[in-house]
Order: structure tokens, then C-alpha cells, then sequence
């Protein structure tokens, strides 16, 4: 005859009895919870025809379906304007209505952003962009313009400005990043940067976390509407953006300020006080750096100050940028052939 169990071993065996119900639940749980995160890419003409309705165009850049919008006087001096990691080329809407009927006003989608997409390079540091904006260039054949970029899109500015010094009459750097953060990465950097984690994460951003990312960006909550938290969001689900982002995020190095103390280019420094990403004090030291550099501080906004005051901003770059186009390039006279390489016809003519 067996033993019989103790009551403590009976209650033992029914707590652990109900244990794969448990589990069954809680996997329940977090499959739904993980359906209800999940954002798939988007459909591509979706979100072009969302978002990619005139004045926008779509141009061949280096084999790159490019996203661009050109606008303003086409004879007046123009201004490329780039965008941070993460945005497009909406958020220099505020600038164009600002300034149209004073400058040609050119925006555009980076490669992995916004309308754009992925591109052929697979390739989206900081170089990487910078050779981009050269080929965009030729292809508008600009010859010498201005530069404006923020954030990311500052640092991608100003290599430019310092690696094709002869092709930007102006730079306008507007809460740029210039400089190696102090400390270790940000928490999102370093889980994207990590494996397996990063690539799934990818995957999975609610409102809620855009939301919560939004009120880092802007100082003042009444930026932080609905369409534009849709349009941040849908834009990031464009097909090949997400897997790009995670590229970019592993393969940029930090960045090298070295270049911007050979500038030698007239600068504008646009800076939101409020800014919670990149401190105000880079403001005075890329002051410090760049050679003759004029700084305009705006009390109130934050990373974003071209969105959360157009007016005031726009009215700093039309203080300070001509309306006139830039000189252009001087063209290299033709080198005359050496004497010894002149090919003389097979056949001399006689004379009559």
C-alpha cells in the first residue's frame, strides 16, 4: 500500500497542477500584446499618395527614387535644406511658407527616410550622405547654393561645406550635431545597436512611444498633433526605411569635429534654448569653432525651433543670406595641347 501524502505535498502538487494554465495564459497575453505593437511596412503608394502630392516630385539621383520638393524664385539664391535622422523634408514646410518669395527653396528626403526609401549605396553615415547631397546637386545642376541642416542633417551640412568648400556660398546649421556624446550611447542607440533586440525592435513602435519621443523633440505639447504623429510614424514604415535606420545606427562612427575649424564659409547657428537632444552649449562651441560664425538663440523651442518658430527663424536666415544667387564657379580655361601631342592630318592638301 502507498504512502499517503501529506496535506503540504497535496497543496504543493495543486499549485504546480494549474502552472501550464498559467503559462498558457501569460503567452496568451504577450502574443496580443506583441500583434497590438507590431507595425509592418506601409504600402508604398499609400503613403506617396499621403504624402507626396504636388508640390512634390519624384528624380533620379545615383539609380535613388528621390523625394524632392522645389520651390520659391527659380532664379534667386538657393537653398538646400536637410533634414535630422528620423524626419523628412515636412519639416521645413514652416521655412518655405516663410520664405518663398525670397529664395529657390530645395527639400529633400535622405536616402532612408521619409519618401525616398532605401538606395543601391546601402550605405547611410554620415559620408555616405555627404556624397549623396553631391550627386543630388548635379542632378538639379546646381552649381553653388546654400546649405541648411538640422540635427543629423546639420553634421551632413557642414561636411559638405567643408569637403566641397567651392560649391556652398552660405551654411545655416540649426540644432546641428557636431560632437562625440559624452558618456555611453542613449538607451534607443545601444538597443538598436544590439543584437537580435535591435532588429525586432525595429518592429514595434505604439503611438504611445512617438508620443513620448515627440515631447522630448518640441517644447511646447501644442506641436504634438495627431497628423503629425501619424505622419512621423507611417514615413518611418516606408519600405526599407526601418532596416536602414538599424544600419545606420551600427555603423556610424562618432563624429569628427576636426573639419569645422577649417571653415571658411559664412555661417548662421540657429538654436533652440529648450533643446533636450543636443545641448545649447554645442551652440557656443560651434560658434567657437567656425571661423566669423553668427549664433541666434530662440528661448522657447526645443530640437525642432524651424517648426516651433518659423517666423523667428526664418526671419534670421533672411537677415542673414542674400537673396541674389552666388557666383558661379569659375570655369577652368581648356588646356592647350602640347605641342609634342598635336596629331597632324594623314593627308596634306596641296595648295591650289
Amino acid at each position: 500500500m502507498p504512502p499517503r501524502r501529506s496535506r503540504a505535498e497535496d497543496q504543493r502538487l495543486s499549485r504546480w497542477r494549474h502552472l501550464p494554465l498559467v503559462l498558457l495564459f501569460a503567452l496568451g497575453g504577450l502574443s496580443g500584446v506583441a500583434l497590438w505593437a507590431y507595425a509592418p511596412d506601409l504600402p508604398r503608394n499609400y503613403l506617396i499618395e499621403r504624402y507626396g502630392q504636388p508640390p512634390s516630385s519624384f528624380i533620379d539621383v545615383g539609380g535613388t527614387h528621390v523625394h524632392v520638393r522645389d520651390e520659391g524664385k527659380a532664379d534667386a539664391m538657393p537653398l538646400l535644406l536637410i533634414h535630422g535622422s528620423l524626419g523628412s523634408l515636412h519639416m521645413w514646410e514652416g521655412w518655405v511658407a516663410e520664405l518663398r518669395d525670397r529664395y529657390r527653396l530645395i527639400s529633400v528626403d535622405l536616402p532612408g527616410h521619409g519618401l525616398t526609401g532605401s538606395w543601391p549605396r546601402s550605405d547611410y553615415t554620415i559620408e555616405a550622405y555627404t556624397d549623396f547631397i553631391e550627386v543630388l546637386a548635379d542632378t538639379l545642376q546646381l552649381d553653388r547654393f546654400a546649405i541648411a541642416g538640422h540635427s543629423m542633417g546639420g553634421a551632413v551640412a557642414w561636411s559638405f561645406a567643408a569637403t566641397r568648400p567651392e560649391r556652398v556660398s552660405h551654411l545655416i546649421l540649426v540644432d546641428a550635431s557636431a560632437y562625440p556624446p559624452e558618456g555611453e550611447a542613449p538607451l534607443r542607440t545601444r538597443l538598436a545597436r544590439a543584437p537580435l533586440i535591435g532588429d525586432i525592435g525595429i518592429y514595434f513602435k505604439p503611438d504611445w512611444m512617438l508620443r513620448r519621443a515627440m515631447t522630448e523633440i518640441y517644447s511646447d505639447p501644442a506641436l504634438i498633433t495627431s497628423e503629425r504623429v501619424r505622419r512621423f510614424g507611417e514615413l518611418q514604415r516606408f519600405p526599407g526605411n526601418r532596416p536602414a535606420t538599424l544600419l545606420r545606427a551600427r555603423s556610424q562612427d562618432p563624429l569628427d569635429p576636426t573639419p569645422l575649424r577649417r571653415l571658411d564659409v559664412p555661417t548662421l547657428i540657429i538654436w533652440g534654448a529648450q533643446d533636450r537632444w543636443v545641448p545649447v552649449a554645442d551652440a557656443f562651441r560651434l560658434q567657437g569653432d567656425i571661423k566669423g560664425a553668427k549664433l541666434a538663440i530662440f528661448e522657447k523651442p526645443g530640437h525642432d525651433p524651424m517648426e516651433e518658430d518659423p517666423k523667428g527663424t526664418a526671419a534670421a536666415v533672411a537677415a542673414f543670406l542674400p537673396a541674389t544667387p552666388p557666383p558661379p564657379l569659375p570655369q577652368a580655361a581648356p588646356t592647350p595641347p602640347d605641342s609634342d601631342q598635336i596629331v597632324a592630318p594623314s593627308v596634306i592638301p596641296e595648295k591650289d
